[in-house]
């Protein structure tokens, strides 16, 4: 998928795709992929493809989780945040 006539490479792009999705990324970034974008179809098709099954996943997906089992994950993702401490530099 490579095009050497773009100034970004199109596995930069593809790298980078769902940062650009959920606007993630710094301006001059979305510049450049913008633009890459533009320029070359088959990135485009990825692109367009990316967000559709996100954005179908986010219509699909509108349950919350129980309050019982989203306190379990909050304290086990303190208890893994706790831990990176200690284990730390």
């Amino acid at each position: 998928m490579t095009d050497q006539a773009h100034e970004t490479d199109c596995s930069q792009v593809i790298h980078q795709i769902f940062t650009f999705i959920d606007n993630e990324m710094p301006q001059a970034d979305c510049a450049l992929i913008q633009k890459h974008l533009d320029e070359c179809g088959p990135c485009l098709a990825k692109y367009d493809l990316e967000r559709t099954v996100k954005s179908l996943v986010a219509r699909s997906c509108s349950e919350q989780a129980p309050n019982e089992l989203r306190e379990k994950v909050l304290i086990r993702i303190r208890e893994v945040q706790v831990q990176i401490r200690f284990e730390g530099p």
